[in-house]
């Protein structure tokens, strides 16, 4: 690895106070500052807009768990190939869980992976939401509900499901690598 966090040349910017006090914080609550979070650096309003949406979809008040977040942006990170947030959220997965297995299973293919059926109906709408998104109907979102799901539940897989593909494509489109201290978290 070269050190390198995306194949682009943006130049390098002076942080400002509130975005090296956010790394620092990061830091310190993980080890490390991910380089998605880096990547975007080179416009600090663009930072600031990514991290405020992830905070909110990953970290924010829901009906959904930490862990069924995570396990939502591994799911569709595994349909788009993407090498950082599959490494990135697979750790998470792995952590979250207590079960390494599992954030491998969810890398590989999540219908493998011994999990309950409120969440392989989350994750199989996450993927149809993903792979064929205008044939998502009334009898998708209704399997959701019968699977315990509230319709702001429903909202919350959608927009999570719906972040991490735009992350994918960004993160396809600049190669963005990432932290190497994530290939070795919660084994």
């Amino acid at each position: 690895m070269t050190g390198r966090i995306t194949a682009l040349d943006l130049g390098t910017v002076e942080l400002s106070e509130a975005t090296k006090a956010y790394f620092a914080k990061c830091e310190e609550k993980l080890g490390l500052v991910p380089n998605v979070l880096r990547a975007y650096a080179f416009d600090e309003k663009k930072l600031r807009a990514f991290t405020d949406m992830y905070n909110d979809l990953m970290l924010g008040e829901s009906g959904l768990s930490k862990l069924e977040r995570e396990m939502i942006a591994v799911a569709v990170s595994s349909i788009n190939h993407c090498y950082y947030c599959l490494t990135a959220h697979g750790a998470a997965v792995r952590q979250l869980s207590g079960a390494p297995a599992l954030g491998e299973m969810m890398v590989m293919n999540f219908r493998a992976a011994d999990l309950s059926p409120r969440q392989t109906a989350m994750l199989e709408f996450a993927v149809k939401l993903t792979e064929e998104p205008a044939k998502i109907v009334e009898a998708d979102r209704a399997a959701l509900r019968e699977a315990g799901f509230t319709d702001r539940d429903i909202w919350d897989i959608a927009s999570t499901a719906a972040f991490f593909n735009m992350s994918n494509r960004v993160a396809a489109a600049i190669d963005m690598r990432p932290n190497d201290e994530y290939h070795a978290m919660a084994r």
